[in-house]
């Protein structure tokens, strides 16, 4: 098991993509920054809250942001859209079947009370196998997990998933709210997830563990929601 002391993290992999974890104060979410370290462009996926820290530290690592990607269409993970594409120009990315949620007066609302913004209209639609290339090296395959939310997605690039609202350290997305499905998030994690290699990361979408990421392997064997 892979174990992140840290509620940040700086890694470089074999293909040369640097993640960058970031906690965020408010609801404990986690955005992260996926870059390209040989041409310098970045992803941030669920940059919500905290905006202004979220791009002082791609500043700082000499990132241009060109992509933010919202792994669903929940306010918490949302917020933060309009400040981040105000400021970069870059692309907003979700999946087909959450982008409806972001021009909702439900969703404007929500935003507005975590301090955010409603969000402005995605730029890409996804769907399941898709393939997001961030500069030249890195590249996100979109898996489409349903349970959370109907277009709940993960990212997956080698030896690692961006899990989202789908699986925590430990636990599991809540299944309550509207479009939820314990049934489907339970499908979506045993055929989709738990089939990945078992030495991959998995990066959470809330800091609700005891560690801020697992591995699949550790997560088989302990998460008593999938047992």
């Amino acid at each position: 098991m892979l174990v992140f002391l840290l509620y940040w993290c700086l890694i470089g992999d074999y293909f040369n993509m640097e993640i960058k974890q970031l906690r965020l104060s408010r609801m404990v979410n986690f955005c992260y920054l996926l870059g390209d370290e040989i041409s310098k462009t970045c992803a941030l996926i669920d940059p919500a809250f905290e905006t202004d820290r979220i791009l002082a530290e791609a500043d700082r690592l000499e990132y241009r942001v060109t992509h933010i990607i919202n792994t669903h269409g929940h306010s918490d993970h949302t917020a933060g859209n309009e400040a981040i594409k105000a400021a970069t120009g870059a692309q907003l990315l979700i999946h087909e079947l959450d982008a409806g949620r972001l021009g909702k007066v439900v969703h404007k609302t929500f935003s507005r009370i975590l301090g955010g913004k409603g969000s402005p209209a995605p730029d890409v639609l996804l769907n399941d196998q898709d393939l997001i290339q961030i500069g030249d090296n890195v590249s996100l395959r979109v898996i489409h997990t349903p349970g959370h939310t109907p277009g709940s997605m993960c990212l997956y690039s080698d030896g690692h998933i961006f899990s989202g609202d789908t699986l925590f350290v430990g636990a599991v997305g809540r299944t309550d709210l509207p479009g939820g499905s314990s049934k489907q998030l339970l499908t979506s994690v045993q055929e989709k997830i738990y089939t990945l290699p078992g030495s991959t990361i998995v990066w959470p979408g809330h800091d609700y563990g005891p560690y801020p990421s697992s591995t699949i392997e550790q997560e088989k064997h302990t998460n008593p929601f999938t047992r």
